[in-house]
C-alpha cells in the first residue's frame, strides 16, 4: 500500500506518486501492531516516531512535551541559524501555566523579564518626546493576585523563549546540529533528540509503515538530500509551511488586511530616555511626517521593533534602506538619536487564515501553530495558541505510540483546536479592529487609505503611469496627517476639541486596542473531541467574541481547563508548601486524575477509576479535596478508604480570604460530584452529583470514549 506523496523543488510542488488508502486504514495498521500495546514503533529504530519541522518556540515546546512523555522525536529546521528577531513578546496566563510545567520555564521568564510597571502600558502620542495624546494601561489588580491562576502574563521576546527552551532541550540531551557538523552526520539516520539546522523539507512519501520524509542540506559545500522515516510528521515550520503545502491543505480566511515594514533597532539612550519618563509595551505615534507603532521589547537594553504601515507597488521596499528608517525612527522620536543601530529591515503581511484541515495523511500528518493558523497580531495569540496546540497534541501522539490508543484520537487534535483557532483569528481580527478606532478618531480613517490604494491598483489608476500613482498616494497620505497639526489638533479647535474627546471616550470605555482577555485565555473550552459532554448533550458554542476584556469566570465543564485553587497536603498541614490544583496533574507521564471529596460514594468511584484505568493501560491519580478547616488538628486521609490503591493524594482548601468560594462551589457543583482530568489540564468528564448506577460500568464508558479504545468489557 502506498500513499499521496508531494515533491518540493525551486518552489514548485508537484504530485509524484498517488496511491490509495486501504478502505480500513486504522483496522490494517491495528492488525500489523503500528499502535497495538507493543510500543513498536517508539521502540523501532529505523522509524523515528515523531518528526517535527520547524525548532520555532512551537515546535520546540511540543519535541519537550514529547520527550517528557517518552516519545522519541527530532526537529528539522530550514534555516541554518536561530532568529534574533523578537517577533512575538507577549505571552498569555495558558501559555505560561504550560510553561510552569516545562521543569520551571515559567519562572525563569518571570525573572528574566522586564518590571511589570515598565510594559503594561499602551502609549498614544505625536511623537516619543512629544504631546501624549492617551494611554491605556492593561493590568489590573486581579491580574496580580493570583486567585485565577497560579502565574501571571509576561512580556519576554520570542528568541529569548527559543533559547531557554534550547536549554531545556539540551538538559534532556538535545543536540543542535549545524551545517558545520552535518558532514559526520549526513550519512547516518537521524536518531533521536536531534535539531537539524539548514533541513529543508522537499517530499512526503507514505507507506504501510511510515512516513518517508526527504529532505535537502548543505554539508561540504555540497547539496544534499537525506530521507527519513518517521510515523508522524508535525508542521511547526510557520505562516508559510512547506507541510502544510505538501500536504496540499488549504488556507482559509482574509489575506493582506494590512501590509507593514519591520524595523529592528538598537538605542539605549532611547531606551533609557523611555524608562525615565513614560515607560510602556507599545507606542502608537502620530504625526505629520510620520506614523508608527514602536514595540519596546526591552527599554533596559533599548531593544525595539518599529512597525510602518507600507503600500506597495507603489512604495518600494527595497526604498527602506537603512538610512531611511534611521530618518523615520527620528520623525517619531521627535530628534536624532546618536547611537542608533538598525538590525533588520523586512516587509510582512497581516492575515486572518485558519487551515481547512488540521490533521491529513491518515491522521499522519499534523499542523500546529502558524503552519495551521495565521493571525493579526492584536492580543499576541498567534505564538499563544501554537503553544496550547503543541500542549492539545502531546498526549495524544504519546497515547498513541505507545499503544493506549487508537490512530482516531489525533482526529479530536483537529475537532478542538480548529473551533479554538476559528474563535482567536475573529477575536484578533476584532481587536485589529479596535486598534484603527484610535487614527479614525484623529482624522486618519484607515480604511480611506486602503480604499484609494485598491482603486490605484485595480481601478482606473491602474492604467496610469507608476510615478503619477505613487504621486497620488503620497498627497493622500500627506492630507491626512495634516490633520495631525498642532493648528488643528488642540482644544482650542472646534474640531480637535471635538476629535480629543471621542479619543478619550475611546480609552475610557476600553474600545481600543487590548491586551488582555482572561475569559478567552483560561476560559476557551473544547466542545468536541476527546471529551464527554454534559448530560444534555447539546453541542457547545462559545459566546460570541467581543473584542474587549472580559473577566474569566472558572469553569469545570467538559472541555474546560481545570479551575485553579491553592491547595495544601494533608500530610503536610503544618509546612508552607501550597501549590495549584493543576500541580495536581502530571507533565511526565499519561494519567488521568480524578478529583472527588471525602464522602463513601466517590470513594467507590475512585476505586473503579483506579480499577478501569488499569485495564486501559494508563495511569490514574485521586485527589481527595478536603473543605477550607475540615481537617484542622485532626488526623485523617484516605488511606483506608481508597486501599489497596496508592496513587492518591489527600488535599485540603487553601482559601486567600474567608469569604473566597469553595473548591466545589468555584466548580459550580456539588461535594458528591467528581471531575476527571485529562493529561492537558482539560475537564474531560464530570458528574455534579454522585454517579447513578455501576461506577466502574460509568468509568469504562468514560475512558473509552477519552481514549477511544472499545473496552473488552463492552
Amino acid at each position: 500500500m502506498a500513499v499521496l506523496g508531494f515533491r518540493r523543488s525551486s518552489n514548485v510542488f508537484s504530485l509524484i506518486t498517488i496511491r490509495a488508502f486501504c478502505t480500513h486504514p486504522f483496522e490494517y495498521l491495528h492488525r500489523k501492531g503500528f499502535c497495538s500495546g507493543s510500543n513498536e514503533l517508539n521502540g523501532r529504530d529505523s522509524i523515528l516516531p515523531v518528526l517535527i519541522v520547524g525548532a520555532g518556540p512551537v515546535g520546540l515546546v511540543l519535541s519537550i512535551l514529547l520527550t517528557k512523555l517518552g516519545v522519541k522525536c527530532a526537529v528539522l529546521e530550514k534555516s541554518t541559524t536561530f532568529s534574533k528577531h523578537p517577533q512575538a513578546h507577549f505571552i498569555n496566563n495558558r501559555s505560561m501555566e504550560v510553561f510552569r510545567k516545562l521543569d520551571g520555564l515559567a519562572e525563569e521568564i518571570q525573572k528574566s523579564q522586564p518590571p511589570v510597571d515598565l510594559w503594561r502600558k499602551f502609549i498614544y502620542c505625536t511623537s516619543l518626546s512629544g504631546s501624549i495624546l492617551g494611554s491605556v494601561d492593561h493590568m489590573q489588580s486581579q491580574d496580580f493576585e493570583q486567585v485565577v491562576s497560579p502565574v501571571s502574563v509576561a512580556h519576554f521576546s520570542q528568541y529569548k523563549i527559543s533559547r531557554l527552551l534550547l536549554k531545556k532541550l539540551e538538559t534532556l540531551d538535545f543536540h543542535v546540529r549545524t551545517c558545520y557538523d552535518l558532514e559526520v552526520f549526513d550519512r547516518g539516520q537521524v536518531g533521536e533528540r536531534e535539531i537539524l539546522m539548514g533541513h529543508e523539507c522537499l517530499s512526503v512519501d507514505a507507506t504501510d509503515d511510515c512516513l518517508n520524509v526527504t529532505a535537502s542540506f548543505s554539508s561540504g559545500g555540497q547539496y544534499k538530500e537525506r530521507t527519513i522515516q518517521c510515523g508522524f510528521l508535525v508542521g511547526a515550520d510557520g505562516a508559510g509551511s512547506t507541510v502544510r503545502k505538501l500536504a496540499g491543505i488549504e488556507l482559509r480566511g482574509e489575506r493582506d488586511l494590512q501590509k507593514l515594514v519591520s524595523v529592528h533597532f538598537l538605542s539605549r539612550e532611547l531606551g533609557h530616555y523611555l524608562l525615565n519618563q513614560r515607560p510602556g509595551m507599545l507606542f502608537f505615534i502620530f504625526n505629520t511626517e510620520a506614523i508608527g507603532v514602536l514595540v519596546a521589547h526591552d527599554l533596559k537594553d533599548g531593544e525595539f521593533v518599529l512597525q510602518i504601515p507600507f503600500y506597495p507597488p507603489q512604495q518600494r521596499f527595497e526604498d527602506y534602506t537603512r538610512e531611511m528608517c534611521e530618518r523615520i525612527i527620528f520623525k517619531l522620536v521627535g530628534h536624532e538619536l546618536a547611537d542608533i543601530d538598525v538590525l533588520d529591515v523586512k516587509p510582512w503581511a497581516m492575515h486572518a487564515e485558519v487551515a481547512e484541515k488540521f490533521v491529513s495523511g491518515n491522521k499522519r500528518i499534523i499542523l500546529v501553530g502558524d503552519a495551521a493558523h495565521r493571525f493579526p497580531p492584536a492580543g499576541g495569540f498567534g505564538m499563544n495558541t501554537g503553544i496550547q496546540d503543541a500542549h492539545n497534541l502531546a498526549w495524544k501522539l504519546a497515547s498513541v505510540l505507545k499503544g493506549i490508543s487508537p490512530y482516531s484520537l489525533i482526529q479530536s487534535y483537529e475537532m478542538e483546536r480548529r473551533p479554538i483557532a476559528i474563535f482567536n483569528t475573529a477575536l484578533s481580527v476584532q481587536n485589529f479592529s479596535a486598534a484603527m478606532e484610535v487614527p479614525a478618531a484623529l482624522g486618519l480613517d484607515p480604511s480611506v487609505a486602503n480604499s484609494v490604494h485598491r482603486v490605484i491598483n485595480h481601478a482606473v489608476g491602474s492604467v496610469l503611469p507608476n510615478g503619477l500613482q505613487r504621486g497620488i498616494l503620497d498627497g493622500i497620505f500627506i492630507l491626512g496627517r495634516a490633520q495631525l497639526s498642532d493648528f488643528i489638533l488642540n482644544e482650542k479647535n472646534p474640531l480637535g476639541y471635538s476629535r480629543l474627546a471621542k479619543l478619550r471616550r475611546i480609552f475610557d470605555e476600553g474600545k481600543s486596542l487590548q491586551l488582555q482577555f482572561p475569559a478567552e485565555d483560561l476560559g476557551f473550552r473544547y466542545g468536541d473531541g476527546a471529551v464527554i459532554p454534559n448530560g444534555n448533550r447539546k453541542l457547545y458554542v462559545p459566546e460570541t467574541p467581543a473584542g474587549r476584556r472580559r473577566d474569566y469566570v472558572p469553569s469545570a465543564d467538559p472541555g474546560a481547563r481545570l479551575p485553579h485553587m491553592n491547595v495544601r497536603a494533608l500530610s503536610n498541614l503544618f509546612r508552607e508548601d501550597i501549590f495549584s490544583t493543576l500541580d495536581l496533574v502530571s507533565g511526565d507521564k499519561i494519567e488521568f486524575l480524578l478529583i472527588i471529596a471525602p464522602v463513601g460514594p466517590s470513594y467507590h468511584l475512585a476505586h473503579a477509576a483506579f480499577k478501569v484505568a488499569e485495564e486501559f493501560k494508563v495511569s490514574a491519580k485521586v485527589c481527595v479535596m478536603w473543605p477550607h478547616g475540615a481537617a484542622d488538628g485532626v488526623e485523617v486521609g484516605s488511606e483506608e478508604a481508597l486501599s489497596p490503591w496508592k496513587n492518591y493524594i489527600d488535599v485540603v482548601e487553601v482559601k486567600q480570604r474567608l469569604a473566597s468560594s469553595s473548591w466545589w462551589d468555584i466548580c459550580q457543583m456539588t461535594s458528591r460530584g467528581a471531575i476527571l482530568v485529562r493529561p492537558d489540564e482539560h475537564v474531560a468528564w464530570r458528574v455534579k452529583s454522585s454517579v447513578f448506577g455501576d461506577p466502574t460500568a460509568e468509568m469504562r464508558t468514560v475512558f473509552s470514549t477519552i481514549l477511544g479504545v472499545k473496552s473488552a468489557h463492552a
